[in-house]
């Protein structure tokens, strides 16, 4: 039982397919993190620099996930709202080692909490 079946399993989730958004600022290790979500055998030796967004298609053993990797480009980010409606979760990446763009992602992060539709009424 690997580590998603598991959190799958605490948070009760029923449902066979999720839509995760995978967002933060460019270079933060975003495509890094969706490759070590997928199964070992799925997963790429080669990490190269999203440009735009990538969607990366992966199962475990009770859930099928899309992920929607976006770029962190500050030209591109403006689109991430266009997708939070569709999904399910949102895993946020922060390069704890970027100390000078610290509070650029800060302002992303308040930027996408705030936002209306992922506000709790």
């Amino acid at each position: 039982m690997g580590l998603l079946d598991r959190l799958s399993g605490l948070l009760g989730l029923k449902k066979k397919e999720v839509h995760v958004l995978c967002l933060g600022l460019d270079n933060s290790g975003k495509t890094t993190i969706i490759n070590k979500l997928k199964p070992s055998n799925a997963q790429s030796q080669d990490i190269v620099p999203t440009i735009g967004f990538s969607i990366e298609k992966f199962k475990s053993s009770s859930l099928s996930f899309t992920v929607f990797d976006m770029s962190g480009q500050g030209r591109y980010r403006n689109l991430w709202e266009h997708y939070y409606k569709d999904g399910q979760a949102i895993i946020f990446v922060i390069d704890s080692s970027d100390r000078l763009r610290m509070v650029v992602a800060k302002e992303e992060l308040d930027t996408l909490l705030n936002h209306p539709v992922l506000v709790m009424p």
